[in-house]
């Protein structure tokens, strides 16, 4: 599997290039700003049509992801294209090189995602999202939309399904001392390019790792089969979630296109019985995801 750390933190001490893709669009130019401002080392843009022009009048804008992608040596790409135009992009990005795309756009069409997680892993890439807040190492390199300053550094990694609850419960860690050695958004469309148990494999080998926060949300069955691999791992480490939800109604679709619970399928009820079984505690609130992983620790 493709080293997610290797990937953000690169060999030595130059920070890891990335491309923009959609970097002239509303959305990309604000957020490109923002990265830029926390010391993401964005070092060209890719917008059809605009090839030749700067991004404020220091990052060179491609016409393609390959042009991008030869002159800079670049790995990583972050997404800010609309949905319609998502896999053309998605493929330009692939083809040309990238091994770790942030999709950030919602409404992907399905059958658009799947064919890029088929090409993703035809070459040996990840992809984030569609429909992800990004993923960070706090302190090193932010890719995405998540602020800054919930986050800082230290030893939890954070898998979430919910960008907002991303934010708050990783603030929440961070001001209880727990800091986060990554933070990475699932995303909330019903097709992800990586799941929570894909997620898990690529952090559970971190070396300094000292526990696991897991963020779900009701609606499919993502959490149930990590929980069920945790199980079926031995995984000892601390691990401790957060499940929201909770009181949706049935059948209803909620916030995110895999939010909807049809019967006891994808029900919180379902989801909390699961971690149950493999000793996750479930945190009633946000606020108690801290206190939950301390008294984790304690056990250890």
């Amino acid at each position: 599997m493709t080293d997610i750390f290797e990937l953000l933190k690169g060999k030595g001490s130059e920070k890891q290039p990335v491309i923009v893709q959609g970097i002239t669009g509303k959305f990309g130019t604000r957020h490109t700003k923002l990265m830029m401002e926390y010391g993401t080392n964005i070092v060209a843009g890719v917008t059809p049509g605009k090839g030749g022009q700067k991004f404020e009048n220091s990052v060179p804008i491609y016409e393609t992801v390959k042009e991008a992608v030869d002159a800079t040596g670049a790995k990583i790409s972050i997404m800010f294209v609309p949905a319609k135009f998502f896999l053309g992009a998605a493929k330009d990005a692939l083809e040309a090189g990238i091994k770790l795309l942030i999709a950030i756009p919602e409404h992907v069409p399905v059958q658009d995602a799947m064919k890029t997680i088929e090409l993703a892993k035809e070459k040996g890439a990840i992809m984030i999202g569609p429909n992800t807040p990004g993923v960070m190492i706090p302190d090193l390199i932010k890719i995405g939309i998540m602020p800054a300053s919930p986050f800082k550094f230290g030893n939890v990694a954070v898998l979430s399904k919910s960008g907002t609850l991303l934010y708050e419960i990783s603030n929440n860690l961070s001001t209880s001392g727990f800091g986060q050695c990554i933070t990475l958004g699932i995303g909330g469309d019903p097709i992800n390019g990586t799941r929570l148990i894909d997620a898990f494999d690529m952090v559970k080998d971190y070396p300094d790792l000292d526990g696991i926060v897991v963020v779900g949300e009701i609606g499919g069955d993502a959490e149930e089969v990590f929980a069920q691999k945790i199980i079926d791992e031995n995984f000892k480490k601390p691990i401790v979630a957060y499940v929201a939800g909770r009181k949706a109604p049935k059948e209803k679709r909620m916030g995110h296109a895999g939010a909807i619970v049809m019967g006891n399928y994808g029900s919180a009820e379902s989801k909390i019985e699961m971690f149950t079984k493999a000793n996750i505690p479930v945190a009633k609130r946000p606020v108690e995801v801290p206190i939950l992983l301390a008294g984790k620790m304690e056990k250890k």
